[in-house]
Order: C-alpha cells, then sequence, then structure tokens
C-alpha cells in the first residue's frame, strides 16, 4: 500500500464506524480505538451517544473515566455502576460529574451498588436531577436518610429500590420514601438495622408493597417464645 493509499477501514462512514463501536462492550478497547484518530474518535462518541444501557460492573473506574464515557451517551436509560472490582475509586465528585450528563433526568434505572467512596452528598446531587428513576439500586453504601429524603423528593416514579445492607438508614427515611413514592411496588431491606416489626406496619401504608426477601415479614411475624 502505498503512502498516500488510504485504509480499508478508513474508507468507512463515521456513522458505519459508529455503529460497529456499539458491538464493543470493552470500555478500555473503547478508549484506546478512541485514540486512533480525529475519525475514530468522533465514531466512538456517536457510539456512545446512540447507548441505552451502560454497565461498568467488572471495570476499574475513576471519576475522570466514568464521566468521560457518561457525558456523551444523551440516549442512556439504564446506568450501572455498580463497584464489582477493588480498586473502583468513584466519589462524590464522580457522582457530581454524572449528574450534569443530559441523559441524567432521562435515566429509568440506576445502580450505585457497593460504592463505599459515595456519601449522601453526591447521592442527593445525582438524585436530584434523575427524575425519571423506576429502579434503584444503592444497597451496600453507607447513606443515610437523608439520600431517601431527596429519593421521595425527585423520584415519584420510583417502582423498586434496594437498600440491601444500607445500615445507617432508619425507619424514618423509609416511611417518608413509601409516603410520598406512590409507585413504589418493591423495596430488598435484607441486613438493615431496621426492626422486622416496622415492615408489618409499612403494609398499612402500602398494602401492595412487597419486601424483600419474601421470608422477611414471615420472620417479623412469628411469635417471641
Amino acid at each position: 500500500m502505498g503512502r498516500d493509499e488510504e485504509a480499508e477501514i478508513d474508507r468507512l462512514p463515521t456513522d458505519l464506524l459508529a455503529h460497529i463501536f456499539t458491538l464493543i462492550t470493552c470500555f478500555k478497547d473503547l478508549a484506546q480505538a478512541s485514540g486512533v484518530c480525529r475519525k475514530w474518535k468522533l465514531g466512538v462518541k456517536q457510539s456512545l451517544a446512540r447507548r441505552e444501557r451502560l454497565s461498568f460492573t467488572g471495570w476499574i473506574m475513576d471519576d475522570d473515566s466514568i464521566t468521560r464515557l457518561v457525558l456523551p451517551a444523551y440516549n442512556l436509560r439504564e446506568l450501572d455502576i455498580s463497584r464489582s472490582r477493588w480498586g473502583c475509586q468513584i466519589t462524590d465528585n464522580g457522582l457530581y460529574q454524572i449528574s450534569l450528563a443530559k441523559c441524567v433526568s432521562n435515566l429509568t434505572s440506576l445502580s450505585l451498588w457497593g460504592m463505599t467512596g459515595i456519601t449522601d452528598k453526591g447521592v442527593i446531587q445525582l438524585i436530584s436531577r434523575a427524575t425519571s428513576l423506576q429502579h434503584l439500586n444503592i444497597g451496600g453504601t453507607f447513606v443515610t436518610d437523608e439520600s431517601l429524603f431527596a429519593i421521595a423528593d425527585s423520584c415519584p416514579h420510583l417502582k423498586s429500590i434496594v437498600l440491601w445492607s444500607c445500615r445507617h438508614v432508619t425507619e424514618s427515611g423509609i416511611l417518608i420514601l413509601v409516603n410520598k413514592c406512590r409507585k413504589l411496588e418493591s423495596i430488598n431491606a435484607f441486613g438493615m438495622r431496621v426492626p422486622l416489626n416496622f415492615f408489618t406496619g409499612l403494609r398499612a401504608v402500602s398494602p401492595s408493597l412487597q419486601i424483600k426477601p419474601e421470608g422477611l415479614l414471615v420472620i417479623s411475624m412469628w411469635p417471641m417464645q
């Protein structure tokens, strides 16, 4: 091939490149592709804009890397940034940066599971703009009732929430959440410090509410010996 002869792949239109890049699930590969040339960088950006779901499960991410990927994803509906690898360094600053993305107001599903580096400050900033959320997972974090108050105020369409092992959440936060989020169908309360009999009382507020795990209410209603 001569010096001025264009490679076959370089003849592809940007739209087709973007389609090819949507098939790549490895974010490291996408980052490398973005650095090949200006055309490939544009193709990667367009591919992110087409995605409705992003999951970073299994990847070691930090505030900067996750921001670069989420900001161009204009059509995003589901975002999973669960901590599944040691070394994940997403903090409140990362949540703040994500909250500025145009897609946040259209998110219907968000998972922050196991994000021990975040606090109420970051969660509240993000949740205050995620007004279309239907499914939220904040299990395994150190959030308090303050985050639940923000969720109750900002997420009227919420249908399910995972509070697995959220040991700093109290009855007050859950009660406000159930009272304000009238579409709430399911709460995962495994591993919390909230008294079991409290959850049976929630049925008076929302009779159809599912408390998970399913055996939790059975245990709470078991007569004490």
